[in-house]
């Protein structure tokens, strides 16, 4: 089995290296990083650096695809027409699709997403609404082939249940335990409906520092209002 983990600028290196190193442990996958060109893609952080391996061209049709998410690398990755149509094409033939936290967003640029239910991390949840989803504030979303991942940490999850579509429960529990996957936070604020208001200001707060590390200059760019606002307000009208 082919799996294909898409590569972008800005994408969070969690998103694709936590499912990576879940699946890549299930006894004949082969995993592939691709993105537009081969070499080195910068993450969210600046500091770290992910390496494409295969031009999209060069994996038309995976078994598997994953598309990773990041701050605002991939609400720009779901504006490139290149990015799209190999995620849309990649689909059709695909037998598994998946998303890690805002890579949802590439998915529903697909039209891949519309009139399901679907998770993201919970910044960008009004943003689904733009391609017909409904967010769900759910760990992992499965509809058929189709699975979507809240923020970042729960990749794992999603790989975990994917081992589990592809190769049974008891090879993800092999693998759990390979890895020693048995997280006892120290805090108890991993979700909206455990954070108080002060620690959702903070991490919005987090969230807008990434960006404006990102971007380098002040807050002027649309693709900035989704880590700005109040998480019940509308979402903002892209600029297409």
């Amino acid at each position: 089995m082919k799996i294909a983990i898409l590569l972008y600028e800005g994408m969070t290196a969690l998103d694709a290296v936590g499912p990576y190193d879940v699946l890549s442990r299930v006894p004949g996958t082969q995993v592939v990083f691709v993105g537009k060109k081969p070499g080195p893609v910068h993450t969210d952080s600046h500091s770290l650096q992910l390496s494409v391996q295969r031009k999209l061209s060069d994996v038309p049709t995976p078994d598997m695809l994953l598309i990773p998410g990041g701050v605002l690398g991939s609400i720009a990755a779901a504006r490139d027409r290149q990015f799209i149509d190999w995620v849309r094409t990649a689909h059709a033939s695909s037998q598994w699709t998946a998303s890690v936290c805002s890579g949802a967003l590439l998915l529903g640029a697909a039209g891949l997403l519309e009139g399901l239910t679907a998770t993201t991390h919970w910044a960008v949840q009004k943003e689904l609404a733009r391609y017909g989803a409904t967010y769900v504030g759910e760990r992992v979303v499965r509809h058929g082939k189709l699975f979507t991942a809240a923020g970042v940490s729960a990749g794992i999850d999603l790989a975990l249940e994917m081992v589990i579509a592809i190769a049974g429960v008891e090879m993800a529990q092999a693998i759990q335990l390979f890895i020693e996957y048995d997280p006892h936070p120290p805090v108890a604020t991993g979700a909206l409906h455990t954070a108080p208001q002060s620690t959702v200001t903070l991490a919005r707060r987090l969230l807008r520092q990434a960006a404006l590390h990102e971007t380098g200059h002040a807050v002027t760019d649309t693709l900035l209002k989704p880590f700005q606002r109040p998480i019940d307000e509308p979402p903002v009208e892209p600029v297409l």
